[in-house]
């Protein structure tokens, strides 16, 4: 009987992380070959460690990347030989893996040999890195970043993943959800919450954490939006926000949900209210082809048609997928429109300094004529010990 209870239990938590679809790599590569091939450069140096991974599979500290027609060579630190080689053997990479670095540098320079204008990202490179290269290489910094652009659009074996990360949050805050409501019953901090979160989810099959969990409370703390976990007990009468996401194969997931202990106020539960259709707001302007910053208005204009446009002191959402923030920005300012594949968070959220604050944020899948959900834990809308009676 225990036997069977404890394999059940594993089974519980395996669920969560089921047997993953491979990343086809080689046609990622195939697709940056057709776009070099249409425009004015003959190569491609990639540095950012982010870009190489999509590209290769390689999740390694050091390492570059150069596509050069058909050609796609990964350079790196010799210790990671083996697992280079292992890690990018579906993208048909050739590995260079050398212990000194002056002989990594010169087979670099091999692999762009004859090159006429070599493609690189600026923003990827510190100053002193360019100049060097610049010095024995042609490059051209890209203004239009392919691989950007590319790594928008999720494929489907990166939103299982991102999926499967979303799982193992939603999982761990299931559990750990009585633990922050019946907080006023026992002593329960702030960090408390964080460290059950993040075991929780690793139990679920997350290899990590996906950033610095946030459980922000009370009148001060969760006014701020970055907050960063402490020592403080959270007390009855608090606004609780949790921010928590998961990592599972190099993809993250992010959610936020957010909790009055105890009898809520009529104030927290009118501020909740306006959060929820703000968020609900969003959501329903996600879809393919609408401007990034009219899913940020639709979510603004509802509070600032209740007079409370100033409590909302961040954008409503960014891009999900090798990096927890990455294109597309939904702000006020952004430029980007929404594409078919994009995954998105929408995350509005009011704070105030002696009041505390409230945030909702979801991670969805833009597709068909608007998107799908990623992440499913349900809203806890904040009750009055009268409306209970």
């Amino acid at each position: 009987m225990g036997a069977a209870s404890g394999t059940d239990e594993v089974g519980r938590y395996r669920r969560c992380v089921p047997e993953l679809p491979p990343i086809d790599h080689r046609r990622r590569r195939v697709e940056i070959a057709e776009s070099l091939a249409a425009g004015p450069l003959d190569a491609l140096l990639v540095t950012d460690l982010t870009d190489v991974r999509w590209l290769t599979g390689f999740g390694g500290s050091h390492g570059w990347v150069v596509v050069r027609g058909d050609e796609l060579v990964l350079g790196t630190d010799g210790r990671y030989d083996d697992r280079a080689r292992a890690e990018t053997a579906g993208s048909g990479a050739t590995v260079i893996a050398e212990m000194r670095r002056e002989r990594l540098d010169a087979r670099l320079l091999e692999s762009l040999a004859g090159a006429s204008a070599v493609g690189l990202d600026a923003a990827g490179i510190d100053h002193a890195a360019w100049n060097g290269l610049s010095a024995d290489l042609p490059l051209t910094p890209l203004t239009d970043n392919v691989l950007k652009n590319l790594r928008r659009r999720k494929d489907v074996a990166e939103v299982a993943r991102i999926e499967a990360a979303a799982r193992s949050a939603d999982a761990a805050l299931a559990e750990v959800e009585p633990m922050i409501l019946a907080a006023g019953d026992a002593p329960v901090t702030e960090a408390d919450v964080r460290n059950e979160l993040e075991y929780r989810m690793r139990r679920y099959g997350a290899d990590d954490r996906s950033y610095a969990t946030i459980v922000a409370s009370g009148p001060e703390n969760a006014a701020r939006p970055h907050h960063e976990v402490g020592a403080r007990t959270i007390a009855p009468g608090d606004t609780v926000i949790v921010d928590v996401g998961a990592l599972v194969d190099g993809y993250h997931s992010d959610m936020t949900r957010s909790y009055v202990v105890g009898s809520a106020s009529t104030r927290q539960i009118e501020i909740y209210a306006l959060v929820a259709e703000s968020q609900a707001a969003g959501l329903a302007a996600v879809a393919p082809d609408v401007a990034a910053r009219d899913v940020d208005a639709a979510c603004r204009s509802v509070f600032d048609d209740a007079g409370l446009g100033d409590w909302f002191i961040h954008g409503t959402g960014h891009g999900v997928g090798l990096e927890i923030h990455e294109q597309p920005f939904l702000g006020a300012t952004s430029e980007a429109t929404l594409v078919d594949g994009d995954v998105v968070t929408v995350e509005p959220g009011l704070y105030r300094g002696g009041f505390g604050g409230f945030r909702i944020e979801d991670l969805v899948v833009v597709a068909g004529d608007g998107s799908r959900p990623v992440t499913h834990t349900p809203q806890r809308i904040p009750q009055s010990q009268n409306s209970n009676q």
